[in-house]
């Protein structure tokens, strides 16, 4: 059974992605005052600025603050600010505070002893400074220096990192090409996110968690009436670019209920529908969230290895 931390947590699809395998949550890292309510709701969690909970998984709020006496954990997952990286934002990269996060998230890793890293953003990342601020995230993970490739960051890759750092690999997946236990048909949602994965000192174990094929199978989503979202510019139907929360039935367009969203991310009926929720809280949450089936297909893998070596055969 592992043991993780969650930055910049959210709703936390990585907890609901990962409680069938039996992994607990140290705690959880969230500043916003609705997904820090819906974390309270299920988990048990402080809201941010009270004592940190007892019975239920710590919200620590600002992750910067966390201290190293937090962990041990075995593995630290996040998905910094994505805004100073996307093509819809200004794109100042690390200049920005937001952007800035992603090396805290490296600081944290390290003052915490994770063996497994996790990190999700979009694909904007690979052009934010023309590609020095992803090349600065998996150099201050690697240990070392790390040059834009020539031709720039393609969609999958891997990084050596130095003893006493991290071996990385990142891959971009597509939450509706996913199908995972749990999820045979995948999630009718087009959702290219970058995620990188990192192993303390051994890129092997980090490259064999986002480069086998099982569960990727290329194949087109299944399009069905249960939801379909256009958080990203550009999703919808090939010409619209609106970032309203669409559903195509019949044949027009109509605003998607948020228990539809809730299930194009993967999450269960109603999982968002507190105390004082309203369809705008919960629109915003979850588009703000890491598809469900993305991260239980990682956290398999992670999963399988974690045995593997345990009954040495690795």
């Amino acid at each position: 059974m592992l043991t993780y931390g969650s930055v910049c947590s959210g709703i936390e699809a990585a907890s609901v992605a990962w409680e069938p395998l039996g992994w607990r949550p140290a705690f959880f890292s969230e500043i916003e005052a609705f997904p820090s309510a819906v974390l309270a709701h299920h988990y048990g969690s402080n809201l941010p600025g009270e004592p940190l909970s007892k019975n239920g998984v710590p919200n620590h709020g600002d992750f910067t603050k966390i201290p190293g006496d937090a962990g041990p954990v075995d593995l630290l997952v996040g998905g910094t600010p994505c805004q100073s990286f996307s093509v819809a934002g200004k794109r100042l990269g690390l200049d920005d505070p937001r952007g800035n996060l992603a090396l805290e998230y490296v600081r944290l890793a390290k003052r915490l002893g994770a063996r497994w890293v996790v990190w999700e953003n979009v694909p904007g990342v690979f052009s934010s400074a023309d590609g020095r601020d992803f090349a600065d995230f998996l150099g201050f993970l690697a240990g070392r220096r790390i040059g834009v490739p020539r031709g720039g960051w393609q969609n999958a890759g891997i990084v050596a990192g130095i003893p006493g750092s991290y071996g990385l690999a990142w891959r971009v997946l597509d939450a509706q090409y996913v199908r995972v236990d749990g999820y045979p048909r995948a999630v009718p949602q087009r959702r290219r996110r970058v995620f990188v994965v990192g192993y303390s000192g051994d890129w092997r174990r980090a490259a064999a968690i986002l480069f086998e094929p099982e569960g990727m199978q290329g194949n087109p989503a299944p399009l069905s009436d249960r939801a379909f979202n256009c958080f990203d510019t550009g999703i919808g139907s090939l010409d619209r670019s609106s970032k309203d929360n669409v559903i195509w039935v019949g044949n027009a367009f109509r605003l998607a209920s948020s228990r539809e969203i809730e299930r194009a991310f993967g999450f269960p009926d109603d999982y968002t529908n507190i105390t004082h929720a309203t369809k705008v809280k919960r629109y915003d949450a979850l588009g703000n969230s890491m598809a469900v089936p993305v991260m239980r297909w990682i956290g398999q893998r992670i999963d399988l290895m974690e045995r593997l070596v345990c009954e040495g055969r690795i």
